[in-house]
């Protein structure tokens, strides 16, 4: 082995866009294509309109602007706006801001002084505009280099900061926006901040009762059994209600960030929750009863919080300020007073909230027998080494491997061969294949008992580790990877029957897509093309010429490992699962897997002709 120099010479510094292009994901986590919502371009955007957020609770700006194409971003709020001396340094010198004294920002989101630097850094074109007093500051950035500023003039514009950046196509590769992630991004910023109005792209976004909208608005499809509890006090708000799913499902939040892996304000509203409930009915129920189907929201204020990365998706701090009581004994504090207060006067919902949580400890005990016999089967099964080919990801425990396990994926596919393919193509460090025997159980309109009946199904909830919800989810990305056939279709809708009916956090959190393979191989003796589709096809053999070999792929086993590791590597294609917030699970369910209906069957017709025209169109 050669020696490795370690000289002098090998020690660099860079320095602060050069760090931050050098490594984005320390600074916005994953760079991603815009297809899954925690995707770095959607990360850009929150870093300033978090600053635009701060600045409205310091009781500055009462509206913000955002306006988005198809690569640029503009964000116009009405706050204090940036000292104009210092407008170019709080957007390129590293650790510069005004949140370092808890004087200025109390309770802000963006402590650490890297957030716009970041933003800027990573763009092709950056441009910060600050109107403060009748005057003016304008800058302009390339990749992070200053390009031009103006001196400090007058200005009729009112008070405020204008951004407008695009992000590096350099940095993100074949990068797009889509504007219902956004949307729902800043739906969350009107519901933490009620009667502020977003207007993005010429829609108003405005909330008038906070998380109790919140709540309604991600509930509107679903039968709640009481009406949502809704509850606020100095520095924290909360909402919930119980519904008809399995999973618990919560939407917490910290000065303004949602975060969507949790912390320390969401485990103490879990545990507050339960413990009041047990006190208000003097009874010691179970806390998987009281917390099935229970569906929640806690926004907290905290000063100075500690999150356990940069893109704030989870919070560490455990007291609510540096020398006072627990985030937990506070959250405690405030439901114990406040929830035993409405259930006293609201006897009513009291009583559907206790039935809720009695029929939950019925259906609990119904399987547990089931589920006993169920693990054992699925232990003696050897899961590891027959169904599941993991990644060594996870076996190890070493500080520093989160980032990684961030990264992995479980492939989903059926049969020997197409999983032998995709497991000799993949990345063992981050990429896992669990192969399934024939098609699964269709899982429609059946309770949750059929999970652990189903050998199937039971070693796959095991395999990712969802038994008792997705928070200990073994995989970031779970790809449903079958043949492009009917067959191949049809175990798809199964396994999305299967996720939805009894793991819809799984969908909710943005973890579950299909994997695109190609359909066609278009290829002479310089060039080799793969096609998706026959528009693609037609595309390839244009630009080809001649008489090109082309090959149609009938099943995943087909494409070989070395073909395959360019479908599951830098370029994959995943198309993301989505839940919108007016998808109605039951309904959708119900149209595609229930009984044949006539809806349905001039459904499919409908769309064979589309398809059929499409292919005489290529033609």
């Amino acid at each position: 082995m050669a020696e490795v120099r370690y000289t002098e010479d090998e020690i660099k510094s860079l320095d602060w866009k050069e760090h931050i292009r050098l490594r984005p994901g320390m600074y916005i986590g994953k760079l991603g294509d815009g297809s899954a919502v925690d995707d770095g371009i959607y990360i850009l955007i929150k870093e300033v309109v978090d600053n635009s957020m701060d600045e409205y609770f310091m009781g500055h700006g009462k509206i913000l602007d955002i306006n988005i194409d198809e690569t640029k971003v503009e964000i116009r709020d009405y706050g204090r706006g940036i000292p104009l001396g210092k407008v170019v340094e709080c957007v390129s010198r590293i650790n510069t801001g005004g949140k370092y004294d808890s004087k200025a920002f109390k309770k802000s989101v963006g402590l650490n002084g890297v957030g716009t630097k970041a933003v800027n850094a990573l763009s092709l074109n950056f441009e910060v505009r600050s109107f403060r007093d009748g005057k003016e500051k304008i800058a302009t950035f390339r990749r992070g280099e200053l390009v031009d500023q103006s001196r400090i003039r007058k200005s009729s514009e009112p008070n405020g900061t204008h951004v407008i950046f695009e992000p590096d196509p350099q940095i993100f590769k074949n990068y797009g926006f889509r504007t219902d992630y956004i949307e729902s991004q800043l739906w969350n910023y009107a519901y933490l901040n009620a009667g502020f109005k977003i207007k993005f792209n010429g829609k108003t976004l405005v909330s008038k009762d906070g998380l109790k909208d919140l709540l309604s608005k991600k509930t509107q499809t679903e039968a709640l059994r009481y009406p949502i509890i809704h509850l606020r006090g100095d520095d924290i708000e909360v909402a919930l209600s119980h519904g008809a799913q399995y999973s618990e499902q919560y939407y917490s939040f910290v000065n303004g960030q949602y975060t969507t892996q949790g912390g320390t304000h969401l485990n103490a509203f879990r545990e507050a929750v339960v413990k009041t409930l047990r006190d208000f009915y003097n009874k010691n129920y179970d806390s998987r009863d009281i917390r099935t189907a229970l569906i929640g929201s806690v926004s907290v204020r905290v000063e100075d919080p500690i999150f356990e990365s940069q893109t704030k998706t989870k919070l560490g701090s455990t007291h609510i300020a540096p020398d006072g009581e627990t985030i937990r004994t506070f959250v405690q504090n405030f439901l114990k007073r406040e929830l035993d207060n409405y259930l006293h006067r609201n006897p009513e919902v009291a009583q559907e909230l206790q039935k809720r949580i009695n029929q939950s400890e019925r259906e609990r005990k119904e399987i547990a027998g089931i589920k006993k016999l169920a693990n054992q089967r699925a232990k003696k099964a050897n899961l590891h080494n027959k169904k599941l080919r993991d990644c060594r990801a996870h076996l190890s425990d070493k500080r520093g491997d989160e980032e990684r396990k961030l990264a992995t994926t479980l492939f989903i596919t059926e049969g020997d061969s197409a999983s032998g393919s995709i497991t000799k193509a993949r990345d063992v460090q981050t990429q896992a294949v669990f192969s399934l025997r024939g098609k699964p159980l269709n899982c429609f309109g059946l309770s949750k008992k059929v999970v652990y009946q189903n050998e199937e199904l039971n070693l796959l909830q095991h395999a990712l580790d969802i038994e008792d919800g997705v928070e200990n989810l073994r995989f970031n990305r779970v790809v449903i990877a079958t043949d492009a056939d009917i067959d191949g279709m049809h175990i798809r809708l199964l396994l999305l029957t299967f996720f939805l009916q009894f793991f819809p956090d799984l969908v909710r959190q943005g973890h579950l897509y299909i994997l695109e393979t190609p359909l066609f191989r278009v290829r002479n003796k310089k060039e080799t093309i793969y096609c998706y589709s026959e528009k693609e096809k037609q595309a390839a053999q244009d630009k080809l010429r001649g008489t090109p070999e082309i090959t149609r792929f009938k099943g995943l086993g087909e494409i070989s490992p070395g073909e395959f590791k360019d479908f599951i590597g830098d370029d994959i294609r995943l198309e993301p699962v989505v839940l919108r917030e007016d998808t109605n699970i039951e309904e959708i369910l119900a149209y595609y897997m229930g009984k044949n209906t006539q809806q349905r069957q001039e459904f499919i017709i409908e769309n064979l002709r589309v398809e059929v025209d499409e292919i005489e169109e290529a033609a």
